[in-house]
């Protein structure tokens, strides 16, 4: 299987209505230098001033960015290179990251070659160490940027510390 992290940063809480700004992918292995990066075009005139803030962008610097249809075929075009398994997504928050995700991607190619599941880092975490209480968080040697391949980088980094140190089968 060939596991990608992925984050993403939006201008609002939902795709269709509010805009997918930028995403980071990395290929789970273990050197970690495999990554793509996406800046889209926001396809709303809604936006959440609060929310973009985030990205680190502006809204005028976003209505430079490419057309979401490119940014959506070279990311699959990046995934049909560098993976020759079975796509796992994964991400720190995938309720929000895979929602965003697989709607572009059904929106603006027609399908999702990540397919029709994902998987959340958070509670793959919870279940190794069997406590819902407990945070990988502290397993990222990657800085928390709020740049999406700084962020899933270090979420790929927290995965393959969990691996390691709690001795999680993965096939990678």
């Amino acid at each position: 299987m060939a596991y990608i992290m992925v984050d993403v940063e939006s201008d609002g809480p939902i795709p269709g209505d509010y805009s997918l700004i930028s995403f980071g992918a990395i290929l789970v292995n273990e050197k970690l230098d495999v990554s793509f990066y996406g800046k889209l075009r926001p396809i709303s005139e809604n936006y959440i001033p609060e929310a973009l803030a985030v990205s680190g962008f502006t809204r005028e610097e976003t209505l430079t960015f490419e057309d979401p249809t490119k940014v959506l075929n070279d990311f699959s075009a990046w995934l049909k290179l560098n993976c020759k398994d079975r796509l796992v997504f994964i991400s720190d928050n995938n309720g929000f990251d895979w929602m965003f995700i697989c709607w572009y991607f059904h929106h603006f190619t027609g399908s999702n070659p990540f397919g029709h599941s994902s998987q959340n880092l958070g509670s793959l975490f919870k279940g190794v160490v069997k406590d819902t209480f407990q945070n990988f968080k502290h397993l990222r040697k990657t800085k928390h940027t709020h740049n999406p391949v700084d962020d899933a980088k270090g979420n790929a980094e927290a995965l393959l510390s969990i691996k390691a140190e709690y001795g999680l089968k993965i096939k990678l």
